[in-house]
C-alpha cells in the first residue's frame, strides 16, 4: 500500500493583523485544521502585545516580555504561514492585500484584526513628538526608553477618559521618588462618561498619585518640550501619549469597504460588505449591535469568526455575533489595586488587582502554553532501521537538511578528473570557473527546503544563499536561473506564489546585478527553492587555497541560525530571535565581498558550520586554524538555546570535524549549519583593522576578527576563550 500523496491547497484564507480574535483563532487551527486550506498571517511583527497587561507593564509589574503573544510560535503551532509586514491597503478586484515593502498578498477570504491607533493627525507636532497610546508595542519600547533616560523630564498622557486616567496612575507608580511628574490633560471634564460613584474614585486616585489634572484645555501644538495650550500656557513634558479615543487605521479609508466613522462595518456574521472579507476586534463596526471598543468583544467574537472563516472556505454554516450588553471592567490603580465595575455594581482593593492579574495571565498562557501534537505513527510492516533513518525529530529546514559533509566528499571522491580544458575546477570550493573566449565565469548553483512558510522570505534568503558561492570567489553576479519544487497547490494559489517568488527574487538579484534568465518549475511534497548562478570573474578568483599562517580570519555574520531554526521547529523558539535572525539571512554581503575583495582565501558560512568551512580553507592551504569563542558573535537567543541541548539535526555529521573539542555552547555553535550565513576570509593581518573599520562603516556591524591561520597540521581546528 502506497503511502498517500499530501492533500493539495485549494483556498487561500489570510489573516490580517495580530489582534487577539486571530490570536485565538490560530490557536484553534492549530487543533483543528481544515485540509485544504493555506492560513497566512500577516502582522508587522513577530509579537503582538496584549492590552490587558500594559497598564501593569508601565507600572512597573510586568516584564515587556509578558506582554507578548508570539505570532511566530502560534503561526508554526497552526501550520499558517507568516508574512512579516504592514498591511497597507486593499484591490478587492484582484482580491489583493498590498504589504509594505513585499509583492502583495492574494485571498480567497480574508479577516481583518488590525486593531487601532491612538495616533492624533490633527494635533500639530503629535507625530513627531508624541506616542500614541496604542499600537502598544511602540508604546512599551518608547515608554522603556524613557524611564531608563536617567535625564529629568515629565510625562503627559491627552486624554482623561478611563484609557488615559489608568494610564496616567500607571506612569505616576513607575515614576515615584524620581522627582518626574505626570501631568493628565483632557479637553472636556475628565471622565464624563463614568458613573459617577466610579468617577470620584479615580479621581481621588488622581490626586493621591500627584497626578496635575488640567480639564478644559485645548491643546494647540505639541513640541520637543511637551504641550502647549490655546491660551498659550506651556506644560512641561519629555514624554506625551494619548489616550484620547481609538481611531481606526488610515488604510482602511482606501480600502473599498463600507466604514462607519472609518470602521470596518460588519454584520452578524462578522462579513464586510465584501462578502470575502470579515473583521472583528477594536477594526470593526457592528452594525446589528454598536459596542464601544473592548478587548472582551475580540475575545467573544473569536469562535464565531473561526466557525464562519471556516464556513467561507467551504465548511459548515454560519454563525451571529451577538456581543454581550455590559461587561466587567477592571481598571488597575497604578499600584497593585485595582477597581471593577459593571452597571451600577463596583468593588474595589488589592484583591481585585489579584483577580485582574490572574485573569490576564491564564489569557496568555492560553496562547503560550501550546499542546505538542503527536507525529503521524510510522507504518507497519515497515524495512528495517527505518526508525533510526528518520531520527528523533523533524528534519531542519535550510541548510540543516543538507547531505553531511563526511557523505559528500566520500560521493564526491568517486568522479573522475575533468576532461575540458574550458573547465577548471576549484578544490573545496562547491562552484567551478568556465572559460569563456576572453572571460573567466564562475558557476554555482544551490537550493534550500523550505525553513519557513513565507514564499517570499524563503525566495529572499535562498537568492542570498545561493550569492554566496559567487561573492566569496571575488565574482560579481551576472545571471541566474530559478529551480523551483512547489508543494501540491490549485492553479489559483500556484499562480500567486509563483508570483511573490519570480518578483521576490528579480528584486534580491537584480539589486546585485544579475538577471533571471530562465528555470524550472516541478510539483513536490514541499516547497523548495533554488538558484543556478554565473559571476564574472575580472581578476584571479578567491578560493580556499590561498591562505597563509598568520592570516587574520575575519566572520561578517553572527552564527547560530540552525539551532535557533531547530527550536522553532520544536515551538521552542521567541518570535523575536527568529525574526532576527531571518533578517540577517536576507541581508546581503556583496558589500562586504567587495570590501573583502583582497583575502587570501574566502568561503561562505552554510551547512557544513563555521568550523566545518574554516576546516576547508585550512585543509586546502594547508594551515590550522585557532578560533577565539569570545569574538564569535551569535545570533539573539542561539547561545542559551544551545546551552540547553538545542542542535540542527545535521550538527551530529558536522560535529565529526573536530570531535576532540570540548561540548560547550560556544563550542557547539561553531558546527551548527547556518543558511545564507556570513562570509569568513583569509586576510594580511596587517589589513585586517582597516578592513574591520570599512566592513562597520558599511553596514556590517557584527563583523570581528575571529582568529587565525596556523602553521599547526592542515585542517587542525584550537579555540581558545
Amino acid at each position: 500500500m502506497h503511502a498517500p500523496a499530501p492533500l493539495p491547497l485549494t483556498r487561500d484564507l489570510v489573516l490580517v493583523g495580530g489582534g487577539h480574535t486571530h490570536a485565538l483563532i490560530l490557536k484553534a487551527w492549530g487543533m483543528k485544521p481544515l485540509p485544504g486550506v493555506r492560513l497566512t498571517v500577516i502582522d508587522p511583527g513577530p509579537a503582538t502585545a496584549y492590552s490587558g497587561m500594559l497598564p501593569g507593564h508601565v507600572a512597573g509589574h510586568y516584564d515587556r516580555t509578558d506582554l507578548d503573544i508570539d505570532l511566530v510560535r502560534l503561526s508554526r503551532f497552526a501550520g499558517a504561514r507568516l508574512v512579516q509586514g504592514a498591511a497597507e491597503g486593499l484591490d478587492l478586484p484582484r482580491q489583493e492585500i498590498r504589504v509594505s515593502g513585499r509583492p502583495a498578498v492574494g485571498f480567497d477570504v480574508a479577516s481583518l484584526d488590525i486593531g487601532v491607533t491612538s495616533e492624533v493627525p490633527d494635533l500639530m507636532g503629535f507625530g513627531a513628538h508624541g506616542v500614541p497610546a496604542k499600537p502598544l508595542g511602540p508604546f512599551a519600547a518608547r515608554w522603556q526608553a524613557f524611564v531608563a533616560d536617567d535625564r529629568t523630564g515629565d510625562a503627559a498622557v491627552i486624554g482623561a477618559g478611563i484609557a488615559g486616567t489608568e494610564l496616567a496612575l500607571a506612569m505616576a507608580h513607575r515614576l515615584r521618588g524620581t522627582g518626574r511628574r505626570v501631568h493628565l490633560v483632557e479637553a472636556r471634564e475628565a471622565l464624563s462618561d463614568v458613573p459617577n460613584a466610579v468617577r470620584q474614585k479615580l479621581l481621588a486616585e488622581v490626586l493621591s498619585a500627584g497626578i496635575i489634572l488640567t480639564e478644559g484645555a485645548e491643546i494647540a501644538r505639541v513640541d520637543a518640550h511637551g504641550l502647549v495650550l490655546s491660551t498659550g500656557r506651556r506644560i512641561p513634558a519629555r514624554f506625551v501619549t494619548g489616550a484620547a479615543g481609538a481611531r481606526p487605521q488610515p488604510w482602511l479609508e482606501r480600502s473599498g469597504l463600507d466604514l462607519v466613522d472609518g470602521f470596518v462595518a460588519v454584520n452578524a456574521r462578522l462579513e464586510s460588505s465584501f462578502r470575502q472579507i470579515f473583521a472583528a476586534g477594536d477594526c470593526a463596526h457592528y452594525r446589528h449591535a454598536p459596542r464601544p471598543k473592548a478587548g472582551v468583544y475580540a475575545v467573544r467574537a473569536a469562535p464565531v469568526l473561526l466557525n464562519n472563516l471556516r464556513t467561507a472556505v467551504g465548511h459548515g454554516g454560519f454563525r451571529r455575533f451577538r456581543p454581550q450588553g455590559d461587561y466587567l471592567k477592571l481598571v488597575s490603580l497604578g499600584r497593585k489595586d485595582a477597581i471593577g465595575t459593571r452597571g451600577p455594581f463596583r468593588v474595589s482593593g488589592p484583591w481585585v488587582w489579584r483577580w485582574k492579574d490572574r485573569i490576564d495571565r491564564r489569557f496568555m498562557e492560553k496562547l503560550s502554553k501550546l499542546p505538542a501534537m503527536p507525529p503521524a505513527p510510522l507504518p507497519w510492516p515497515r524495512a528495517q532501521d527505518m526508525r533510526a533513518a528518520m531520527g528523533p525529530k523533524p528534519l531542519c529546514g535550510g541548510c540543516g537538511a543538507k547531505v553531511g559533509r563526511a557523505t559528500l566528499q566520500r560521493a564526491l571522491s568517486r568522479l573522475g578528473p575533468h576532461e575540458r580544458d574550458d573547465v577548471v575546477p576549484v578544490p573545496g570550493d562547491d562552484a567551478a570557473i568556465l572559460k569563456t573566449g576572453g572571460a573567466r565565469q564562475v558557476l554555482s548553483s544551490d537550493h534550500l527546503r523550505a525553513l519557513v512558510d513565507d514564499p517570499v522570505a524563503m525566495t529572499r534568503i535562498a537568492a542570498v544563499h545561493a550569492l554566496g558561492d559567487i561573492w566569496s570567489m571575488g565574482a560579481a553576479p551576472q545571471a541566474a536561473t530559478v529551480n523551483l519544487v512547489l508543494p501540491r497547490l490549485a492553479d489559483t494559489l500556484a499562480a500567486r506564489t509563483l508570483t511573490e517568488i519570480l518578483e521576490a527574487a528579480e528584486a534580491v538579484l537584480r539589486a546585485e546585478g544579475a538577471e533571471i534568465v530562465g528555470g524550472h518549475s516541478s510539483v513536490g511534497d514541499e516547497l523548495t527553492i533554488g538558484f543556478s548562478l554565473t559571476g564574472l570573474c575580472e581578476r584571479d578568483p578567491i578560493t580556499h587555497a590561498g591562505g597563509k599562517p598568520g592570516d587574520a580570519l575575519i566572520l561578517t555574520k553572527p552564527i547560530g541560525s540552525g539551532t535557533v531554526l531547530a527550536a522553532e521547529m520544536a515551538l521552542d523558539a521567541r518570535g523575536g530571535d527568529v525574526a532576527a535572525a531571518l533578517t540577517l539571512m536576507t541581508r546581503s554581503e556583496g558589500a562586504a565581498a567587495r570590501i573583502l575583495g583582497a583575502a587570501h582565501a574566502m568561503t561562505d558560512v552554510t551547512g557544513f558550520g563555521l568550523a566545518g568551512h574554516l576546516t576547508n580553507i585550512a585543509e586546502a592551504s594547508g594551515t590550522g586554524v585557532e578560533l577565539w569563542l569570545h569574538a564569535i558573535s551569535h545570533l539573539p537567543g542561539a547561545r542559551s538555546l544551545a546551552a540547553r541541548g538545542v542542535r540542527s539535526t545535521l550538527y551530529p555529521q558536522n560535529r565529526m570535524v573536530a570531535p576532540d573539542l570540548p561540548e560547550t555552547p560556544d563550542v557547539a555553535l561553531l558546527f551548527d549549519p547556518q543558511t545564507a550565513g556570513g562570509l569568513v576570509a583569509a586576510v594580511a593581518p596587517e589589513d585586517a583593522s582597516r578592513l574591520l573599520q570599512e566592513l562597520h562603516d558599511a553596514g556590517y556591524p557584527e563583523a570581528a576578527q575571529i582568529g587565525w591561520l596556523t602553521a599547526s597540521l592542515p585542517g587542525q581546528i584550537d579555540v581558545t576563550d
